[in-house]
C-alpha cells in the first residue's frame, strides 16, 4: 500500500492504473475509521481491481469552527487498517494542497435542486457546498470505476447521486457508479461513527435508545399517521435524559421532501448525545 499526499503524485498513479486497463473503486473518508469504513472498503476491493481510499478532514464542510477541530485525526492506525484490507492507495492531503487560499475562503456554488434545504442542509447552512466541492475534486483525480458511500449519511448520498447525475462537471466521472452501501451498525444498533469516540461508556448506551426508537417506529407506521410517528419519535427520545433530538422528518428517498405516505419513505434524525452530534435513519 502506497500512501499519498500530493495531487500530482495521485495523478500519476491514476494515469498507470487506467492505461492498463483497471477498474477502480474509491471510498472517500475523512479518517477516524471504524467497521462501517471498513465495509465500504472491503465492498470496494472486491468489486475493483484498484482501491483508492481518501482521509482528508475537509474544513469547508465545517460551519463549526470547534467542530472542525476536535474531529478525530487517527491517520497511523487508519492505515494500519487499510493495509490490512488490500487497499492499493491512501490519499492524505493537507487543506493547502487540496485548496488554494481562495477556495477556502468563498463558498462552492452548485444547484442542489432543493436537496440540500432540509434537514442536515438546513440546521448546517454550507455543509453541502462542501461535500460537494471536495467530492467533485476527488473524483476529477481519482477518475473512479465505483464510489463508495454510507447509507448512514443519507442526504449526502442523494446529493452525490445528484451530482453526478446533473453537475456541469459530470462528463469528467466518465459514467461512474455510485454505490449505497447500508449501515453497519455495534451490537447494541447503535450506528457506527467517527464521532462515537467521543461518548462516554454511558453516553453511548444511552445513544442506544436513538436505534431502538426508530426501529419501532417502523411498527408505528403500520397504524399511526406521519405526523403521529415524527411526534412519537421525538417525544420518546426527548424523554431520555441526555438526549435531545434536532430534528426527526420522514421524507421521500428521492426528493427529500416531507411525504404524505410511508411509500418510499426514509425516516432521518439527529440526536445530541450530550455535546455530541449523532445521525440515523430507518427506511419504511
Amino acid at each position: 500500500m502506497q500512501t499519498i499526499t500530493t495531487k500530482s503524485e495521485l495523478t500519476r498513479q491514476v494515469n498507470a492504473c487506467i492505461r492498463q486497463g483497471k477498474t477502480i473503486g474509491f471510498v472517500p473518508t475523512m479518517g477516524a475509521l471504524h467497521a462501517g469504513h471498513a465495509a465500504l472498503v472491503q465492498k470496494a476491493c472486491s468489486e475493483n481491481e484498484i482501491c483508492v481510499v481518501s482521509i482528508f478532514v475537509n474544513p469547508t464542510q465545517f460551519n463549526n469552527a470547534e467542530d472542525l477541530q476536535k474531529y478525530p485525526r487517527t491517520l497511523q492506525k487508519d492505515a494500519v487498517l487499510l493495509e490490512s484490507l488490500g487497499v492499493h492507495f491512501v490519499f492524505a492531503p493537507t487543506p493547502e494542497e487540496m485548496y488554494s487560499t481562495e477556495e477556502m475562503q468563498t463558498r462552492f456554488s452548485f444547484d442542489f435542486n432543493g436537496l440540500d434545504e432540509v434537514m442536515e442542509g438546513k440546521m448546517r447552512p454550507g455543509h453541502f457546498n462542501g461535500v460537494v466541492q471536495v467530492v467533485s475534486r476527488l473524483f476529477e483525480l481519482v477518475r473512479p470505476t465505483r464510489a463508495y458511500f454510507g447509507e448512514k449519511d443519507f442526504q449526502q448520498l442523494a446529493i452525490i447521486r445528484h451530482m453526478v447525475e446533473h453537475s456541469a462537471l459530470s462528463s469528467h466521472f466518465n459514467n461512474l457508479k455510485i454505490v449505497g452501501c447500508p449501515i453497519v451498525r455495534e451490537a447494541s444498533g447503535l450506528a457506527l461513527s467517527s464521532r462515537n469516540e467521543r461518548l462516554s461508556d454511558s453516553e453511548k448506551q444511552t445513544a442506544v435508545a436513538i436505534s431502538q426508537t426508530l426501529l419501532a417506529s417502523v411498527e408505528w407506521a403500520k397504524t399511526d399517521s406521519i405526523e403521529a410517528v415524527q411526534k412519537r419519535v421525538i417525544d420518546t427520545i426527548n424523554a431520555i435524559d441526555g438526549l435531545e433530538v434536532e430534528y426527526y422528518e420522514i421524507v421521500d428517498k428521492t426528493t427529500l421532501q416531507p411525504t404524505t405516505t410511508f411509500d418510499n419513505a426514509i425516516g432521518c434524525i439527529t440526536v445530541y448525545c450530550g455535546p455530541v452530534r449523532l445521525i440515523d435513519n430507518i427506511q419504511y
